[in-house]
């Protein structure tokens, strides 16, 4: 068969771009060679609609025992009753609770999608908030911490059947406790999307909302540092989905519930090799040298932010306690939108996203925000004294960010620099 080269061409970029830059997308990072092996393998190949050894398909006996050995890694890792591996995105991990949970027009309360949450906790324009009743809670203006009291106003108020704790750009510890009483207070089931922190969670060095909520999902494939998937862990101790609590044997009624909304409610065949890459990386996670690894995310964190505020920038809550910080620009730059900051950022080979900041005055398409983190540099090998350089860097470029031959010297410094960090050996 004739090689297909233009793919493999565009694959190729693709390396060449990751490897020669910067990478401070809070949501993305690097996997192993392990990790990406997994993916690669012959699994791609099994259909296996289904559950170990409840099946559709013939010839499962050793996917089986993949995915068994991924559940019972994940469970290990997060101190979980139970657990489902198959998702295929943080998003569907979230839709099959909501399926499993709510009826259709049901209420539920999540954080502001402006003020840092997710876009599947309750945006207009996805499933969340077309098939659902969103609810919503903000971030103070004053310190751009979560706003507890009104979170418990709105709740009280609206007796929302599920709270959603979690978000995609908030840089502070939830407070898992106070929300878990609020809930039970109001008799909704606590969910918490651990998406973004789910590694620092993983190396203890962040508090685990397993032990607090009644479900919990995830991505894989942030700070945890696997492959590009989502899945769903409970403890011992929740509701069911009608609002009065239940014994702690009730844990099967729901683990019937939540796999049945992933399959055959919102997926069909699982990614098996997906979930032996999920498998590979929970094995990962489970080693000493992991909690390192997350201690160093943390630390460039905090020496990020401190060198952005240093240099003039607000931090929204005034710093970061996990990977990632949400960076307010009308500070410095009045008139600078997210948008031009990271178009010009990724022309300098300094990788970021537009991000809305709380109480934006500006739009989703353009932004007064950008948001940074921390974990992919850290698995480069990058440490805390690299950070005020990086900085150095973003902030020669966002103070003239339309100067192409500024760019230019910003992007070959950039280039010099990251091969001293190679990606991978092959």
């Amino acid at each position: 068969m004739t090689r297909d080269t233009a793919i493999f061409d565009i694959i190729r970029q693709e390396r060449e771009r990751q490897t020669r830059g910067i990478e401070l997308i809070a949501s993305e990072n690097y996997v192993s060679d392990q990790v990406m092996e997994a993916m690669g393998s012959v699994l791609t190949n099994k259909y296996a609609e289904g559950y170990p050894g409840k099946r559709y398909y013939g010839g499962c006996e050793v996917v089986d025992e993949s995915e068994r050995l991924a559940q019972e890694r994940l469970k290990q890792l997060y101190g979980a009753a139970w657990v489902n591996v198959q998702p295929h995105s943080g998003a569907q991990a979230n839709m099959a609770v909501f399926m499993a949970c709510l009826n259709a027009g049901d209420k539920f309360l999540g954080l502001n999608l402006s003020h840092g949450g997710h876009l599947s906790h309750g945006s207009p324009v996805n499933f969340s908030g077309i098939m659902f009743h969103a609810l919503e809670y903000n971030v103070r203006e004053e310190d751009g911490r979560v706003d507890y009291e009104q979170l418990e106003q709105v709740a009280r108020a609206e007796r929302p059947k599920l709270i959603i704790a979690g978000a995609s750009a908030y840089s502070r510890e939830w407070d898992y406790e106070r929300i878990r009483r609020v809930a039970d207070e109001t008799g909704a089931i606590f969910m918490v999307d651990m998406a973004h922190p789910a590694g620092l969670i993983a190396a203890g060095l962040l508090k685990n909302p397993v032990r607090y909520a009644h479900i919990v999902t995830s991505t894989t494939h942030k700070t945890l540092r696997g492959p590009r998937g989502g899945v769903i862990l409970m403890g011992e101790d929740f509701p069911n989905p009608w609002g009065k609590t239940t014994p702690k044997g009730e844990i099967k009624m729901m683990s019937q519930l939540l796999d049945s909304a992933v399959f055959p409610g919102t997926q069909g065949g699982p990614l098996e090799h997906v979930i032996a890459a999920k498998a590979v990386a929970f094995g990962e996670a489970l080693q000493p040298e992991y909690i390192d690894y997350q201690k160093q995310v943390q630390k460039n964190a905090a020496a990020m932010a401190q060198a952005l505020v240093d240099k003039g920038y607000k931090i929204i809550s005034g710093g970061t306690d996990n990977h990632c910080m949400l960076v307010d620009l009308r500070t410095k730059f009045p008139d600078l939108t997210g948008k031009l900051a990271e178009k010009a950022l990724v022309a300098a080979d300094i990788t970021s996203n537009k991000n809305m900041v709380p109480f934006d005055s500006r739009s989703a398409f353009q932004t007064s925000g950008l948001r940074f983190g921390t974990p992919a540099i850290t698995t480069r090998g990058l440490k805390e004294d690299m950070m005020p350089w990086i900085v150095e860097l973003i902030d020669k470029v966002l103070s003239d960010p339309e100067n192409e031959q500024n760019i230019l010297a910003v992007r070959k410094e950039v280039n010099a620099e990251m091969v001293k960090y190679p990606l991978y050996a092959w």
